[in-house]
């Protein structure tokens, strides 16, 4: 039999199959391989009876993240607010890096507009190639743009903790139909605090992940000469600079500082590729810099 895992808490996974949610712990073997099943995984698994069973097989991933952990996406939506808390702009360039890394589309979504002065990271992004939405209890205009762009499609919501994500979702489609509010009657549990990832129907074969917020990040796992793959504005000037391999940092002639310098590559951007570089750094002189989960 086989089925969508919708939830995982607590050792159990919540796998919808034919209408039906079956409760499920993973068999012994995943220990042994390492992996894990996340949340958005097609599975296989073995009913016990009860609506009950274990998970025996993990079908073939498109993608998958650690944090948020993930897997089977089309796109994420980065979400950011102006103010209450304050942007992060470093933990949204790692995500922006990691999902560019899994081949899966970042987007940006910045809330809280009516708290302040928004466009200026608007257009720091915007200028980055990145599509941008913004809200706010003054501007709704880009909530319908939004829905369109999930149409037919399994998007996550990811950001940092209290930007609205769940607010946003309810905005977004009052009547949204959680998948998972027979899973929250059988933990016992409410459905007010997302404390892990939630699975949203929006109708049309399209779905929302509305994950937990977190506050910091670790780096793509990936090798610093790496990085400037994921940093998308850097691509155009790949193969002109100076030396082959530049890294865009020490080496003289590099057109990526060049064009950092004419204001076409936005400084903070530049800044955190920096720092995400000298971070991957210090875990391959650690010897682990293929992040522990």
């Amino acid at each position: 039999m086989q089925g969508r895992i919708l939830k995982a808490t607590g050792g159990f996974y919540y796998v919808l199959s034919d209408a039906v949610l079956y409760e499920c712990r993973a068999r012994g073997l995943f220990r042994k391989t390492g992996v894990s099943p996340l949340v958005g995984d097609w599975v296989e698994i073995e009913e016990t009876g009860e609506e009950k069973g274990y998970v025996t097989r993990i079908l073939d991933r498109k993608n998958s993240l650690i944090r948020p952990p993930l897997a089977n996406l089309d796109q994420l939506f980065l979400v950011v607010s102006v103010a209450d808390p304050q942007p992060n702009l470093l933990v949204l360039d790692k995500l922006i890096a990691i999902a560019e890394h899994k081949k899966i589309e970042p987007l940006l979504i910045v809330t809280k507009t009516d708290l302040g002065e928004w466009e200026t990271l608007a257009a720091l992004y915007e200028k980055a190639g990145f599509q941008v939405f913004c809200t706010g209890l003054d501007q709704d205009s880009d909530l319908a743009m939004l829905r369109r762009s999930m149409e037919g499609k399994i998007s996550a919501f990811c950001g940092n903790s209290g930007v609205g994500k769940s607010s946003l979702l309810n905005r977004l489609c009052p009547q949204a139909a959680s998948v998972t509010g027979s899973v929250s009657e059988k933990i016992g549990r409410g459905r007010h605090t997302t404390r892990h990832s939630e699975i949203y129907s929006l109708g049309n074969q399209t779905f929302l992940f509305d994950t937990p917020g977190f506050s910091s990040l670790k780096p793509p796992e990936v090798e610093k000469e790496e990085l400037r793959r994921y940093f998308t504005e850097f691509l155009p000037y790949e193969g002109q600079c100076k030396y082959w391999g530049c890294t865009h940092i020490h080496e003289p002639g590099c057109m990526v500082k060049e064009a950092r310098e004419r204001g076409e590559i936005g400084e903070t951007r530049y800044e955190n590729y920096v720092q995400i570089f000298n971070e991957l750094a210090e875990c391959e002189r650690r010897g682990n810099w293929r992040n522990k989960k």
